[in-house]
């Protein structure tokens, strides 16, 4: 009887559990295979984009994401923002998701804070975000002295010659 009870409360326990948002793990599927092969219509990108973050505010506001997994892909949309206020809300879904256990956040978290900093005309502190700037690709500006890399490793984050050698792979294959 005692063990009938027992299966039955951890049942019980169990459907009470919330559960991962299934629209939001599409969204998440759908926004990393836009990204996946080329050539990329950018313009289509960006207004799909611009509806997922749309459709997440929605769920998020809803109370509708609860998982940690929910906050982690709720935060890459948001990556894919275009203003300063996308990447801070990326930051912190990012931030909700590591509290919640998912350690795979810690990479988003750092490259979020990166792409804020820079929205906000200020130099990223982790190096994550590469881009082309007067027709040459670069990390600038970044405050490359800030944080060791036993720091960044901890956050899923390349060394700092890791991030060189990416760079020069980057120059390579787009010198110009």
């Amino acid at each position: 009887m005692f063990a009938l009870l027992l299966v039955a409360c951890l049942s019980l326990s169990a459907w009470a559990q919330p559960q991962e948002n299934q629209e939001m793990a599409e969204m998440f599927r759908q926004d990393q295979a836009a990204r996946l092969n080329g050539p990329i219509d950018w313009d289509k990108v960006s207004k799909e984009d611009e509806a997922r973050r749309k459709r997440v505010r929605e769920l998020l506001l809803g109370g509708q994401l609860l998982e940690a997994k929910d906050f982690y892909r709720a935060a890459f949309i948001f990556q894919h923002g275009s203003q300063p206020e996308d990447f801070l809300l990326a930051h912190i879904l990012a931030m909700n998701a590591m509290a919640g256990g998912d350690r795979e956040a810690s990479w988003i978290a750092a490259a979020t804070l990166d792409r804020y900093l820079q929205a906000v005309g200020q130099p990223q502190v982790l190096g994550t975000q590469y881009r082309k700037l007067e027709g040459k690709w670069t990390q600038e500006p970044l405050h490359e002295e800030l944080v060791p890399d036993q720091l960044r490793k901890a956050l899923g984050v390349r060394s700092r010659a890791e991030q060189l050698e990416t760079l020069e792979q980057y120059r390579a294959k787009d010198p110009f």
